[in-house]
């Protein structure tokens, strides 16, 4: 066990992971790359990583870590370093993909691969989640919830562990005002008064809707439409029954509490990073894959193609960069291996020690594209035109319905007149119509967030970190040391038009 006592530096860090054996799940993820990449390249003598992805067979696992991980841009100064050849062999020495899934029991691994982890792991990195906000509550129930039981259950067959990682996210505390403190969820414990969350109940009803949805009359092709609605609705419904704003953030909620019923002795880490954004310093910086709720700004931005959007830019949007979060993960499991039993809650998070409000993000973005204008086709400028702002989502309702809704209703009239002339252009500008509030209603809690993550916790990690030598900043975390507006400005924007809008 390492001591809280600031007696850690590069050094030991980096020293703590060789030979030591790594079981990291959700690695095809942006955070879980990152890691990855981290770990091989401060400590190359690291025993193994083993990689959990979903693949039918060995080969197949194999093939999706060398082109979703290890060919990707994010490992060129590994490359760089070995040499092409070199970097495949020093991969196939350190990485063993593994063919399974977290919703499985025994993760879907084979007897002699279970006995050789058993053996061989150290540490166990969960992060394997679904992160679609309106997600199936069946599926999200099996990767968020399932998946942390069945990883508890394997991680105690592990002789040798050390300790387990579960990354879970800063939004799990729910859609709060004031300050959030870094503190574990009790068992049953819910966002609204007079609610027992109970998740064994939870399991059953989603199997006695699905048996209600079955019944009903329908084609094969009908009856699974007719479930993914329904499941992604049920999981909506339950989510705000219980406090919590959409699926993903409430079935992250319910992980956090699993694991700390079930880990027993174990020692645990749960670790809250809020929007993970690209990459601020190492091994590339901008790099960043999949898109962030505010990149839609960006992106917007960079097509011409969004007028509005909903945000106060007056209001903070807790980011933190990737390469961040990853140190604070290899920090907090060096610090707390072989607690015992401990259970340990760190917020990797900005908005309390240095706050980004959206402005500085929309403006670096102004700015960005008035210096870097946009060609066309045919070479010509294209003429950046501003965005607005709505504060409130009732406001953003008043100019749907002036603006998109009282027209459809007289094009509805004008069609029943003219004997359904217009019933596809109708049909289609509803649908679309009818998907932007559904967006709103899942993504407008979490866009208009007023929430303070407190990280009195991952201060005091912070502060076991000695820094006596420009190698020591190899793993810092500190969001006080970040510029947001040239961040933005240089890394983040650039690097969501390179690597996102490619």
């Amino acid at each position: 066990m390492v001591m809280m006592d600031g007696s850690l530096d590069a050094e030991k860090i980096a020293g703590y992971f060789k030979g030591k054996s790594i079981l990291i799940t959700g690695a095809t993820g942006f955070l879980g790359k990152i890691l990855v990449e981290k770990i091989l390249r401060v400590q190359p003598d690291v025993r193994r990583i083993y990689l959990l992805v979903r693949a039918i067979d060995a080969q197949s696992a194999k093939q999706r870590v060398q082109e979703e991980v290890t060919d990707t841009e994010l490992f060129c100064l590994l490359k760089e370093k070995h040499g092409k050849g070199g970097f495949e062999v020093f991969v196939e020495e350190k990485i063993v993909p593994l063919a399974g899934d977290v919703i499985f029991e025994n993760m879907g691994l084979d007897a002699l691969r279970l006995e050789e982890l058993a053996k061989e792991v150290d540490i166990i990195v969960n992060g394997a989640a679904t992160t679609n906000f309106y997600e199936r509550y069946d599926v999200a129930l099996d990767v968020n919830v399932m998946g942390v039981k069945y990883l508890c259950q394997l991680a105690k067959k592990c002789a040798n562990l050390k300790m387990l990682l579960h990354v879970s996210t800063a939004f799990a505390a729910g859609d709060r005002e004031g300050l959030i403190m870094e503190r574990p969820f009790k068992k049953g414990e819910t966002l609204r008064e007079g609610t027992y969350l109970d998740m064994d109940a939870e399991l059953r009803l989603v199997g006695d809707v699905k048996k209600e949805l079955e019944l009903q009359d329908g084609g094969v092709g009908d009856k699974a439409k007719r479930e993914r609605k329904g499941m992604k609705e049920l999981g909506l419904e339950r989510s705000r029954h219980f406090g919590w704003s959409n699926t993903y953030v409430f079935t992250k909620a319910m992980g956090e509490m699993l694991l700390g019923q079930l880990h027993g002795a174990i020692p645990v880490v749960i670790l809250r990073p809020s929007i993970i954004t690209s990459i601020l310093r190492d091994p590339l910086p901008g790099w960043m894959q999949g898109t962030r709720t505010i990149d839609t700004i960006i992106i917007g931005y960079a097509k011409q193609n969004l007028s509005c959007f909903l945000a106060d830019l007056e209001l903070t949007m807790d980011v933190i960069p990737g390469d961040m979060v990853a140190n604070a993960m290899m920090v907090a499991m060096v610090a707390h291996s072989e607690e015992q039993g401990a259970e340990v809650m760190y917020h990797a998070t900005s908005s309390l020690r240095n706050p980004a409000p959206y402005g500085v993000l929309y403006e670096s973005g102004r700015r960005h594209f008035y210096q870097n204008p946009r060609l066309s086709k045919d070479g010509q400028v294209i003429p950046t035109k501003e965005m607005h702002f709505f504060k409130t989502i009732a406001s953003f309702h008043l100019y749907m319905l002036i603006k998109y809704k009282l027209p459809l209703e007289i094009l509805h009239v004008v069609n029943l007149l003219l004997c359904g002339l217009f019933s596809h252009l109708y049909d289609d500008l509803t649908r679309k119509y009818k998907f932007v509030m559904h967006l709103v209603d899942v993504y407008g809690p979490f866009a208009l967030f007023k929430g303070c993550f407190d990280d009195i916790n991952l201060e005091r990690l912070r502060l076991t970190v000695t820094k006596t030598s420009p190698e020591d900043d190899m793993f810092n975390f500190d969001p006080k040391t970040v510029d947001w507006n040239d961040y933005f400005y240089k890394i983040h924007i650039p690097g969501v038009l390179k690597y996102v809008l490619k």
